[in-house]
């Protein structure tokens, strides 16, 4: 793989796992998943591993980075930003 491309990866993935975190909460407040446990859940450890998972592959995309293109970065990263805050919104609307 080249520097692009591996960069180019780095740069979607966390978009993807930022929409699997947000499915997965749609899904526990849809279907009421796991309601009534006194301690996290199977859901709640899931989301964990997926927004944890975000950081080595944004780190991976910073050092892979064009540093030429300092604008190109800055949109992937307020893209991922983005993501981040809208898998964290229902999260912290619904309390859960």
């Amino acid at each position: 793989m080249t520097k692009s491309q591996i960069n180019r990866w780095a740069a979607i993935t966390p978009l993807m796992l930022s929409g699997a975190a947000l499915a997965l909460v749609v899904a526990v407040v849809t279907t009421g998943w796991e309601r009534g446990l006194r301690d996290e859940g199977t859901a709640a450890h899931l989301f964990q591993l997926l927004i944890a998972a975000q950081i080595p592959t944004l780190a991976l995309f910073l050092a892979s980075a064009d540093r030429n293109r300092l604008r190109t970065v800055a949109k992937w990263l307020a893209l991922d930003a983005a993501g981040i805050a809208l898998a964290l919104a229902p999260v912290a609307i619904f309390r859960l």
